[in-house]
């Protein structure tokens, strides 16, 4: 009954947006409903479909990306702010070790200001890392950190606090308010349509860890609910994704649970896990809880990627999880390339403890500005392993 109610409301909101867009955004409207409605929405992918996939690709090794220069994805991504030439030279830094792929996050907001404008520069991200060997998959809405994102000119990074300018997607406010929800369907449909055939992007996280509350960071801006919202709205999102029937895999990504068993599983979890085509997973710990959710999560019979790991203050190092990643066939995406406006470099604890300097040890991160090695033995590691 509650899915039925939630259905009616949001396609009554639809109708209501409709009548209040300008004449030009009906235009634009009517011309993607004209696209989208000739495509035919394919079915989540059996076994054999994400296996035969994944056979096609290289073992997949990167890391989740933004340039030293964006404090957040807005930043990246706006017109102002998006810096090929950084962009260039540090996915070179990547390749020059081996990276096959970079994990990148979007911003709804940015194609609603300017969908085409979003698009191009899209377009132009890919084209770059295709110059280095290098597929993007793609990150679509995140439930982490800071709920309030705004477009416009990003502050300043607060000094030595990590992530102190990372933004949800969509945030608080669109989560609380389902007229709003046909405008995430347009931005995941339209963004997704654009790709949906291009060989040079790799897949969709539709959702970075989306029942994430924030636990000492902005846990009392969230609403108490979100969970239960994102739940519901997650597996729209799904839908929407599919429905323009891209070549690519879907995926949501298990981040904080035990996965030994159906029956350990939260819902969102299992939901998650079923409407994935290729299974992903997050894990900062070291290596035995590494090789450990392997071994639980190979029991769906698909293929599975790592879309995080490699926190070196928590035990999570690129010489301990990423020989388990190879020797299982696991993608592996380690948090963070190049030191920068994120200060990844500095713990989760930052935010509750005051650090004045360059921490001892580096948090997250490979590179420093310059192009060197944080530590030598680890890129030579990843060089190794990659086969570079």
């Amino acid at each position: 009954m509650k899915k039925l109610f939630y259905f009616s409301f949001v396609c009554a909101a639809a109708l209501l947006l409709q009548h209040c867009t300008s004449p030009d955004q009906d235009k634009k409207a009517d011309d993607n409903a004209d696209t989208l409605s000739a495509v035919k929405e394919r079915t989540i992918w059996t076994k054999e479909e994400a296996n035969t996939w994944y056979a096609k690709q290289p073992w997949l090794v990167g890391c989740d990306f933004i340039p030293s220069t964006a404090i957040n994805q807005l930043e990246m991504w706006q017109a102002e702010t998006f810096d090929t030439a950084t962009i260039d030279r540090e996915l070179g830094w990547a390749a020059s070790i081996g990276m096959n792929t970079v994990r990148v996050y979007l911003h709804d907001l940015l194609y609603q200001q300017d969908s085409t404008g979003f698009l191009g520069r899209m377009d132009t991200f890919v084209r770059i890392a295709a110059r280095h060997h290098i597929k993007p998959l793609f990150v679509l809405f995140d439930s982490v950190w800071d709920p309030y994102p705004k477009l416009g000119k990003q502050r300043a990074p607060k000094p030595h606090v990590h992530n102190s300018g990372w933004v949800q997607n969509p945030g608080k406010d669109a989560l609380l308010d389902s007229t709003q929800y046909p405008r995430l369907e347009q931005y995941t449909k339209g963004v997704v349509a654009k790709f949906a055939t291009d060989d040079r992007v790799l897949g969709w996280d539709v959702w970075n860890e989306p029942d994430n509350m924030n636990n000492e960071y902005y846990r009392k801006m969230e609403p108490a609910n979100k969970p239960q919202i994102v739940e519901m709205l997650l597996k729209r999102v799904f839908e929407w994704a599919r429905s323009v029937n891209p070549q690519q895999p879907l995926t949501s990504g298990l981040w904080d649970g035990d996965w030994s068993s159906p029956s350990t599983m939260k819902p969102i979890e299992t939901m998650m896990v079923e409407q994935s085509d290729v299974i992903s997973f997050h894990n900062y710990e070291d290596t035995a809880s590494f090789e450990k959710d392997i071994k639980d999560l190979q029991r769906y019979g698909k293929p599975l990627l790592c879309t995080e790991y490699m926190a070196r203050g928590n035990n999570s190092t690129f010489r301990g999880s990423l020989p388990i990643a190879k020797k299982y066939n696991v993608a592996a995406y380690n948090w963070g390339l190049v030191d920068g406006k994120s200060q990844t470099i500095y713990p989760w604890d930052s935010w509750k403890k005051q650090y004045t300097a360059e921490p001892e040890v580096w948090f997250h991160d490979i590179f420093r500005k310059n192009g060197t090695p944080y530590i030598k033995a680890e890129t030579d590691l990843i060089r190794q392993l990659t086969g570079r």
